[in-house]
Order: structure tokens, then C-alpha cells, then sequence
């Protein structure tokens, strides 16, 4: 039986986060190495304010998901794959052992600025819960156009998906959805159409700063949140993390991957705990969990039972 590390997206960051972090050298040693990296003060990017910026808010939650899980392994709990949402790939990167920390503060910080500067405002993505990934596709296909763009964006679960482009179009989308019986749609907390081909031009330019930066093997597997398939290639990484924010994400499909590959806990690291439900629902066995939710005690305490069985 495994364990999966899994990395939340942008939306539940929430102000003064990495002022939260656990007060000890190991959480010292990673702020100071991530202000380092930037040539500024990273416990500056968890104000209200600054995290109005998509720059500082994937920098909060790269930071955050390294210190969490390296707890978790100061701890004992290792995983044996490592997966995330868009920017949660780049922590779990790293804990997979495929890129460097300093390196992935810096290429986040390009990230968040090629994002934030490709659509500064208009744009978006909006949640739609309760119907199938083909009614929405049809939804989408109907809107869409130049003058206002929409696509697909995230397939997080059969009944919750994701729509990503402009303020209008995803309007028209959600106002269609309720009317084919939606139970939900809302706009959410992320200011830029991530996940199609309206960040190609942004990620083909984060495709260009990963050729100078040194991609590992990783130790664990890295599995990818968007198409679904666990790599090993540093290669094939470096192509998913660069690309990542205009590709379609595919959580519903990593997470049946991780349980068909014998992951029985899948622990989400702090903020999040949305993951956490979408995980499970692919899961007939084993626990899923928000770490921010169960604490690191009753964590450690299935993790060690769960080995435990192995033997």
C-alpha cells in the first residue's frame, strides 16, 4: 500500500498563511532560502493585499506545500508519489526530488508574472458542479468565440468541472449550465483563464526558462495532475510543470491512476482541502485527508499503520 502527497491549486490561499507555518529551523531554513532565491522577503507575499497578485499567490502555495511536507517527512511519513493541481505540480516536484527548491521559486515567480501580465483582468475560471464533462463541453462549444473565448479547463471529478476565459463568455456558460440543471457554478478566486490555449504564449516563455534549469530523476513518482500518468523522464517533468497552465487538468484521472497503483492514504498539504473530497471519490479503499483538517498527529498515525501493513 502508498502513499500520495498531493498539492492544492490557487483558492484557498488566505492571508498571513506563511506566517502560520510551523515555528521551527526547518521552516526557517526554507523561508530564508526562498527570500534568498528572490532577492526580497518572502513573508511580505502572504498580506491581503498582496495576494491579489497570481505571482504571489503560487509563490504562498509553493512555499507552503514544501515546508508542510517536509514536515511530514521529518516526521517519518514519506510518500511514494507526489502529485499536484497547476501550481501544486511545482512542490510536488520538489518533494518528488525532480527539481530543486530554489529553482522552483524562481521559475514560479515567472510563472505567476507570465499569468498575471497575459490577462490582467476580463478573465477567469468558474466552478460547475452537477453536470457530466460532455454537457458542459457542449455548453462550452456553443459560447465560444473569438470576441469571447471559454474552454474546458479542469476535469476535477464526472460531476465537477471547471471552465476557464472570459467574464462573459463563462457568464453565458454557467447561466446555460443552470438551466440544464446545474447544482452549482461560481466564479473563483483566480484572476487569470489557466488551463487552455489562452496561456500558450506564457507557457511556451516558462518552456524557455526550463532549459537552463537542471530537472532530476525523481525518488518518488511524480504524478502528473493533468494527464494522469505517473513520470520518471526529467525530460517529460520539465514538459508538464512548463506547460502545465495551458493544458486541461485531469485530477479525476490522477487520482484513479494513484488508487490503481496500490495508494491507499492520500494526504493534502496545507491550505488545502478541496483535493481531499475530489480524492477520495476515487478511492473504494484506503483514507484521504486534508492535513490541515486531521493535523499532523492523526496523520502520522495512519501513515505508520499503513506501513505497518505492508509488512
Amino acid at each position: 500500500m502508498k502513499i500520495l502527497f498531493t498539492f492544492p491549486g490557487q483558492g484557498p490561499q488566505v492571508p498571513q498563511m506563511l506566517h502560520r507555518l510551523p515555528d521551527n529551523p526547518l521552516t526557517h531554513s526554507l523561508i530564508e532560502q526562498a527570500s534568498n532565491a528572490l532577492a526580497e522577503d518572502v513573508l511580505l507575499l502572504d498580506s491581503a493585499d498582496a495576494l491579489r497578485s497570481t505571482r504571489a499567490v503560487q509563490l504562498c502555495l509553493l512555499i507552503a506545500g514544501v515546508v508542510w511536507a517536509k514536515q511530514c517527512q521529518a516526521e517519518g511519513i514519506e510518500a511514494d508519489f507526489c502529485s499536484g493541481l497547476s501550481i501544486g505540480a511545482f512542490p510536488a516536484a520538489v518533494i518528488a526530488g525532480a527539481l530543486d527548491f530554489d529553482d522552483a521559486v524562481r521559475l514560479v515567480a515567472l510563472r505567476g508574472e507570465l499569468m498575471q501580465q497575459a490577462y490582467p483582468q476580463g478573465f477567469g475560471l468558474s466552478a460547475i458542479t452537477g453536470l457530466r464533462q460532455s454537457q458542459v463541453e457542449e455548453l462550452v462549444a456553443q459560447v465560444n468565440n473569438t470576441e469571447s473565448p471559454v474552454y474546458l479547463a479542469n476535469i476535477n471529478a464526472e460531476d465537477q468541472l471547471v471552465i476557464a476565459g472570459s467574464d462573459a463568455a463563462m457568464a453565458q456558460v454557467m447561466q446555460l449550465a443552470k438551466g440544464l440543471g446545474a447544482q452549482k457554478t461560481h466564479q473563483l478566486a483566480v484572476s487569470v483563464p489557466s488551463h487552455c490555449a489562452l496561456l500558450d504564449e506564457p507557457a511556451a516563455k516558462l518552456v524557455g526558462a526550463f532549459k537552463e534549469i537542471h530537472i532530476s530523476r525523481p525518488t518518488c513518482g511524480y504524478l502528473s495532475g493533468t494527464t494522469g500518468r505517473v513520470y520518471w523522464q526529467p525530460e517529460k517533468i520539465a514538459d508538464d510543470l512548463a506547460m502545465n497552465m495551458a493544458r486541461t487538468v485531469n485530477w479525476r484521472d490522477a487520482m484513479v491512476a494513484a488508487y490503481e497503483r496500490d495508494v491507499r492514504l492520500a494526504i493534502e498539504m496545507p491550505p488545502g482541502a478541496v483535493l481531499t473530497g475530489l480524492t477520495r471519490r476515487a478511492m473504494d479503499q484506503g483514507e484521504a485527508l486534508s492535513l490541515c483538517q486531521s493535523g499532523m498527529h492523526v496523520t502520522g498515525r495512519l501513515a505508520a499503520r499503513l506501513r505497518e501493513n505492508e509488512r
